[in-house]
């Protein structure tokens, strides 16, 4: 393949953790938040199952490690299951971020397998004040419960609070999830992108570590430093494959104009810097 001068091969470090928004699809709306402006009538995008499965070959030949299916939500992919079994085939960590609105049983049976994790994010111990987030009547009791069970099946969960407005319970949400026994529980803000926007994104609004140890794919399979820098294209992983995007000069650019923070984010089990894993890191002005 000739490589454009956005391409031109320069050298670059593989990110080891690659998040894959498989799906734009969700049963929730979020008004306030998504960074994806998921919703129940989005479509899973111009990604085919064979492009997802091509895709993971890619990763764990380049030297990616892990791998989160997030979206919308993931499960609600029509071959989930087989995404699934193609990263833990080739050896890949997986971690799937649910919303734990709705869980098959048959999806309980993939998430106790080894080398599985399950995030998940919650607001508040008030359903009121979930579901307002949620705007999904119901949606509190579903995931508290759904949390229950994957505590129950002694599934490895780590649980994200995103404060999205003033007087949220959040300190009342982590009590009530660390009396539960989940044992990874921190905390974010709401991130200026997809319906948090409330200025033009730029990368002051990222954490610092984007490009670095870490990419993401989107749903038409364009990679961009991490799903909240969703607004830094930096090719496309369906036409040009991972490789070629991972050497390339758009990529190598785009990781140097990311300011990097000028304190550590702080240390956790997994080597990811998002809701689900790490406390809120601040955008490195």
């Amino acid at each position: 393949m000739t490589l454009t001068s956005a391409q031109t091969e320069v050298p670059s470090a593989i990110p080891e953790f690659l998040e894959l928004e498989i799906t734009g699809r969700c049963q929730l709306t979020c008004p306030e938040l998504c960074y994806a402006k998921s919703g129940p009538s989005n479509g899973h995008g111009e990604m085919s199952t064979d492009d997802w499965k091509r895709l993971i070959s890619d990763a764990a030949e380049v030297g990616v490690k892990k791998v989160q299916f997030i979206g919308g939500e993931p499960t609600l992919h029509p071959d989930f299951e087989a995404l699934v079994n193609r990263a833990l085939v080739l050896g890949l960590t997986l971690q799937v971020y649910s919303n734990l609105y709705r869980v098959k049983l048959e999806h309980w049976e993939l998430f106790m397998r080894p080398r599985v994790t399950v995030a998940t994010s919650y607001y508040s111990d008030d359903p009121a004040e979930h579901e307002r987030v949620t705007n999904r009547r119901g949606s509190h009791a579903a995931t508290r419960a759904n949390i229950v069970e994957a505590l129950r099946h002694r599934i490895p969960l780590q649980v994200g609070i995103v404060e999205v407005f003033e007087g949220q319970r959040t300190a009342q949400a982590r009590e009530e999830l660390l009396a539960l026994g989940v044992r990874t529980v921190v905390t974010d803000r709401v991130r200026s992108v997809g319906r948090g926007e409330v200025h033009i994104p730029s990368t002051d609004d990222l954490c610092g570590r984007c490009a670095k140890g870490r990419a993401a794919v989107m749903t038409d399979g364009t990679v961009t430093p991490c799903v909240l820098g969703r607004f830094l294209p930096t090719g496309n992983a369906k036409t040009d494959g991972l490789a070629a995007v991972f050497s390339g000069r758009a990529w190598a650019d785009t990781a140097a104009r990311i300011p990097a923070r000028t304190d550590a984010c702080p240390p956790d089990d997994s080597g990811d810097c998002d809701p689900a894993n790490t406390d809120a890191c601040d955008p490195a002005y």
